[in-house]
């Protein structure tokens, strides 16, 4: 089964352009939001299998039903909402999933079609051992690459059975072996955001960069949500949210992982660490009044583009901020970038904020406190003594 196969499976179940060669390479826009298409050499010899194709058209009418203008409209409604059953990173994860594990079947002399648990849990096993110049994966990388093979076998009319007793044993024994604590970003802390912010500079680029940080912190929000807001509702199709601005403070409507939630943004005790004067700075001076709220910049940063920021940019942006700050400079360059990602904004206001648990937990969205405390890196472990509670 050539990638070729995986790529155009990609397109039809997620209806997305995904670049998939021997492994698979994501459009990376710049600041001007200019994008290179991934190297195509490795797919001009991918032979496309197409009785594999035709068995995997996806949602259609029944044989036994005749087709009609209203009923073919319904299919092309169904394949749309099939296509927003799961985001846009996700789909790219499975795509990817797909083309790895069809690459090895390739490598192996075998196929990757019916599903075979006993080679599943064999490729599981290579996966975990590594192989030649292939490192080891981590436990949850290989638990959500079968997750992966379990949705595009899924997508094929095909149960891949996940306790079959070829797959569960071997995950099994792989988490008893290689399981490890999962492996936590650095908290922003308040000191440490207001460092970063201060080094951003007052023309429009750093204007948007500032809200960006600034509401990203204070709400608590994933960096796919930062750069999902529109200034109102059904604004554009891609909009994952929306903000409404107050005299107190902003709300922000989110689609989020667990479904809709809203989210409440206080003023600041000052402007300069105000999320909501910087938002709404930054859209006063960009002239943005509809669509997306953080959009990309011109090349001489004096003008805002149409395009929609990609949420990598809030990645970057952390990333070169916590530097320019000297924000843990007692460590190399190399640990420093490693420590810090979009999620260190979430953690860094579960540590921050001295507030009831449970307001932590509404501001993030998490369905259980104990997620929650995941997040507070700094937290006060021991404010419920249990030990002295029972008498000891």
């Amino acid at each position: 089964m050539s990638n070729k196969f995986a790529l155009s499976d990609a397109k039809r179940y997620a209806g997305k352009q995904f670049n998939v060669i021997a492994g698979f390479s994501e459009k990376m826009p710049s600041e001007t939001e200019k994008s290179t298409s991934a190297p195509s050499g490795k797919l001009a010899d991918a032979r496309v299998d197409e009785r594999d194709q035709d068995e995997s058209d996806g949602i259609a009418l029944p044989s036994h039903v005749a087709g009609s203008g209203t009923l073919d409209r319904l299919v092309d409604t169904a394949r749309d909402y099939a296509r927003a059953a799961a985001s846009d990173n996700t789909l790219k994860a499975y795509a990817k999933d797909w083309a790895h594990f069809t690459r090895w079947c390739r490598m192996k002399g075998a196929e990757p079609l019916p599903p075979s648990p006993e080679m599943i849990g064999l490729y599981l096993a290579d996966l975990a051992s590594g192989s030649g110049k292939s490192p080891a994966l981590s436990v949850s990388t290989i638990d959500r690459r079968l997750s992966g093979l379990v949705w595009n076998y899924a997508q094929r009319g095909l149960v891949l059975d996940r306790k079959n007793r070829h797959i569960a044993t071997v995950l099994s024994g792989i988490k008893r072996k290689h399981a490890r604590p999962p492996m936590q970003k650095e908290a922003i802390m308040a000191t440490d955001i207001l460092a970063m912010v201060a080094m951003l500079p007052f023309d429009l680029r750093g204007l948007r960069d500032r809200a960006i940080l600034l509401l990203g912190y204070t709400g608590g929000l994933r960096r796919s949500e930062i750069v999902s807001l529109d200034v109102h509702k059904d604004d554009t199709e891609d909009g994952r949210g929306w903000i409404e601005v107050f005299d107190e403070g902003a709300l922000l409507t989110l689609n989020a992982k667990t479904g809709w939630r809203e989210v409440e943004i206080g003023r600041g005790s000052s402007e300069q660490t105000c999320p909501v004067h910087a938002v709404e700075q930054w859209l006063h001076f960009a002239k943005i009044d509809v669509g997306p709220i953080f959009v990309g910049t011109s090349r001489d940063g004096k003008r805002a583009l149409n395009t929609r920021l990609n949420d990598k940019h809030v990645a970057r942006l952390i990333k070169r901020t916590v530097l320019d700050a000297g924000i843990r400079s007692d460590l190399p360059e190399k640990e420093r970038l490693a420590l810090f990602s979009g999620h260190s904004l979430r953690a860094g206001l579960a540590s921050s904020a001295d507030v009831d648990e449970r307001y932590v937990q509404k501001q993030l969205g998490h369905t259980s406190a104990e997620m929650t405390r995941r997040y507070q890196r700094r937290r006060d472990r021991f404010r419920v003594n249990l030990t002295k509670a029972a008498g000891l």
